[in-house]
């Protein structure tokens, strides 16, 4: 597990290009839809889509494969609301392509 006091983001936002999905707990589809300004369904059918299991939704990619709130000054444009799998980077979980990916965790 990574040490909150030695990691050092670098805002370099390799974090949010990863393609995968980022899947949306209880009351984060209506939390991301009122921060926007959105009635909770027009959010559901602009910026998300159904898992694989056909059960949760996840936030869309752009064309790129970055997450669609991934702005390009690298911040999120979502950062008050976003979703808790967001928040547990890379404390909560990591993949071995960040690792290669992102010079943070290269010196963590």
């Amino acid at each position: 597990m990574i040490d909150p006091a030695t990691f050092h983001c670098q805002r370099c936002g390799a974090c949010c290009r990863v393609p995968g999905y980022v899947a949306l707990a209880a009351g984060e589809p209506e939390a991301i839809a009122a921060y926007l300004g959105l009635d909770v369904y027009a959010f559901t059918e602009r910026f998300t889509a159904l898992t694989f299991n056909r059960h949760d939704l996840s936030l869309i990619e752009g064309e790129d494969g970055r997450c669609i709130f991934l702005q390009d000054d690298n911040t999120c444009r979502i950062q008050p609301v976003k979703p808790a799998q967001c928040q547990g980077f890379p404390f909560l979980w990591r993949s071995k392509r960040l690792e290669k990916e992102c010079a943070a965790l290269r010196q963590v």
